[in-house]
């Protein structure tokens, strides 16, 4: 029921968002009040909603390969098998957040050329380190008496992994997944440097042409995204972990 509750809710937000992302007049009236109606201050070569889904679906699918490569890699590396290659793992996803987002995109750029492919890799580089760290938080903090507990009922290491280790860290790593959407969410926003679409593009173009009103419509758009995703996240989090 709770998590039901919460579902109806935030579908009820991001229809009123997707709603507003949709509204062009209310953003010119907006836009107009604030910087004035010359230069024209609103993007028109797109809808901000047509913008807002190529924007969603970028960071969407570079957090999908956060998820298939990040979860099971920090899982892998807390076994007796993968443990040798903890501090290397950690290092490395460390790694992809010392690079700027603009450095990764313009250094794909010769392998990849222009589009959406060197921005799912900056993405997904970027995104790696909270939710790499967070699990690896969350599986080292389960109580060793637990484990010991778990041994002791004829637990083997797998049964352990699903039945005590997973759920007990489950808060940590819900937790670092928001924190990887939520930010793939803003840095997603640099896509359009290397051609590829997203609510960048009113920035990228308005700073390129001084349109304030441009820059203004993007920036605003993506903090409402990415506040929206934001306590998107959290609320599931709250309704699937509630004990935490």
């Amino acid at each position: 029921m709770r998590v039901a509750r919460a579902l109806v809710k935030l579908v009820v937000l991001w229809a009123a968002l997707f709603g507003l992302f949709a509204w062009q007049g209310l953003w010119k009236t907006l836009l107009e009040t604030l910087v004035g109606r010359t230069p024209p201050p609103i993007f028109e070569r797109a809808t901000l909603l047509q913008l807002a889904l190529e924007h969603i679906s970028l960071a969407g699918l570079a957090m999908l390969g956060v998820l298939i490569v990040g979860l099971p890699l920090a899982v892998w590396v807390t076994r007796p098998s993968g443990g040798p290659f903890l501090s290397l793992v950690s290092s490395l996803t460390a790694l992809g957040q010392t690079f700027p987002p603009v450095a990764v995109l313009f250094l794909a750029l010769p392998i990849f050329g222009f589009g959406s492919t060197s921005v799912y890799l900056a993405l997904f580089l970027y995104g790696l380190l909270p939710t790499v760290s967070s699990t690896l938080v969350g599986l080292a903090g389960v109580n060793e008496n637990a484990r010991d507990a778990a041994k002791g009922m004829g637990m083997n290491e797998r049964q352990m992994l699903i039945r005590l280790e997973l759920p007990l860290a489950l808060p940590a790593v819900l937790a670092g997944l928001r924190t990887s959407f939520v930010l793939l969410i803003a840095t997603a926003a640099l896509a359009p440097l290397v051609g590829a679409g997203g609510l960048g593009q009113p920035i990228i173009a308005g700073l390129s042409v001084n349109n304030l009103g441009y820059v203004l419509e993007g920036a605003i758009a993506v903090a409402l995204l990415a506040l929206l995703t934001d306590y998107t996240l959290r609320d599931l989090e709250r309704a699937i972990t509630p004990w935490s």
